[in-house]
């Protein structure tokens, strides 16, 4: 079978991008071990769709998108929404979309140009890392990653929320669940969560495949001192520092984490350093940052946190494998790839007690309570403080980590499109629009 994949390209996504590679390399490992199927990969950019050292030989095609059309009263809501600004009004507007917009607000669009290059391709299903609406949007089978499903759970940040990013995700995410061949969920929990919103509108459980995370394709473990002693200096971070590899949005909970640290250093003298990477840029992580900013200068701890922007592959490892500890008290879920890397480099994990990631870290992390800066607080105290409980904590990292290895998650995956060959040559393509 002729399959294609659209991949994410740009580095800078982070988590979905570092999901797509993943999912690349599984593929080409299993066209190098003899796999007959023919694999295309489609780019929307000039960028290609993996790392130039990685040698991979497929075949690219560039994909033309064009964008459905909206009604004219969605896009009149839309430029006055722009104009007058969303804080506040969020509710009003979302209730004005769906007051302007037919019975059939999320029924799918359609875009014929897209189809026509993906059938001219000879592509008879298509693999899609990240959730968008050209799956459903367009007319041949698919494999859909749904990665997680916050705008449900967590309405309350403005990241999957505002600016009518709610009805996009639910727009994208009730079709591409019930129009596609099957579904790929990163966790029981993740799978749990799917069904629970979408069974409604014909998800059943056994289309439905969880394929966890693994760690980046980029990664080497096996750090020297010598690297990191050139990543320390390049970044000019200390002997001893916190690592959290995240994009400055409201639900990473930067804010607390930073206040955990100001309160360390008050109530028991412990100053440790804290290096973030991932990108500020945009309305929200511009704000988010800057109240970051001025939470350090106003505790006195601004000297202790040293804001990386965007780190290039070559010197994650290195960063990793300096790090005392990886400290992620996220509020979202349901798992999350840096806990499995910093697994990887016997980095000691702490990140949030809450549903989803207790499946995932099952004892191999120090869990806090993410609404909580003393809880946050005295879980780095203990990291920091206490050998024994870093060992132990690193010592389960690694084995949960057989249960993430590259080559699971290939014949994971391998199977899934293997069930998926078999529902299209049997006729069950898909739902019934």
């Amino acid at each position: 079978m002729r399959i294609g994949i659209l991949p994410n390209t740009n580095r800078a996504s982070g988590g979905v991008y570092q999901y797509s590679q993943s999912m690349l390399r599984a593929l080409h490992e299993w066209k190098e071990a003899g796999c007959e199927d023919e694999f295309v990969a489609f780019t929307s950019s000039l960028q290609p769709p993996w790392h130039s050292s990685n040698g991979y030989h497929w075949e690219v095609k560039s994909l033309k998108i064009e964008e459905p059309p909206e009604s004219s009263s969605r896009q009149t809501i839309n430029t006055l929404r722009s104009l007058v600004g969303e804080g506040p009004h969020r509710e009003l507007w979302r209730w004005l979309r769906k007051a302007a917009a037919p019975a059939n607000t999320y029924s799918p669009k359609s875009r014929p140009g897209v189809t026509a290059q993906l059938k001219d391709s000879g592509v008879e299903l298509m693999l899609y890392p990240e959730p968008d609406s050209i799956p459903f949007e367009t007319d041949v089978p698919y494999v859909l990653a749904i990665h997680d499903l916050q705008h449900r759970l967590h309405p309350e940040f403005p990241e999957v929320s505002a600016n009518g990013e709610w009805d996009w995700r639910e727009y994208v995410f009730r079709n591409g669940a019930r129009y596609g061949t099957l579904l790929l969920a990163d966790s029981e929990v993740g799978k749990e969560d799917i069904l629970n919103f979408y069974g409604p509108y014909g998800v059943t459980p056994d289309r439905v495949k969880v394929l966890p995370f693994i760690p980046a394709s980029y990664l080497v473990p096996e750090v020297p001192e010598t690297e990191q002693q050139r990543v320390r200096k390049l970044y000019q971070l200390p002997d001893r520092y916190l690592f959290y590899p995240a994009q400055f949005w409201p639900h990473k909970n930067h804010k607390r984490l930073v206040q955990a640290l100001g309160l360390l250093k008050e109530t028991r003298g412990l100053e440790i350093a804290i290096a973030f990477c991932g990108s500020y840029t945009g309305e929200i992580r511009a704000g988010i940052f800057q109240e970051v900013k001025s939470i350090a200068a106003r505790m006195r701890i601004d000297k202790q946190l040293h804001y990386l922007g965007y780190v290039p592959d070559e010197d994650m490892s290195g960063i990793y494998g300096g790090a005392v500890a990886l400290t992620m008290p996220t509020f979202f879920g349901p798992t999350n790839i840096p806990v499995v890397e910093a697994w990887a480099f016997g980095c000691p994990v702490l990140t949030s007690d809450i549903r989803g990631i207790r499946e995932q870290a099952r004892g191999a992390a120090m869990l806090v309570d993410p609404t909580s800066v003393e809880s946050i607080a005295d879980g780095i105290y203990q990291l920091c403080t206490n050998d024994s409980l870093s060992k132990r904590l690193i010592a389960g990292g690694r084995e949960r980590l057989t249960a993430y290895t590259p080559a699971d998650y290939r014949q994971k995956l391998i199977g899934i499109i293997e069930e998926a060959k078999g529902r299209l040559e049997h006729g069950t393509r898909r739902a019934n629009r």
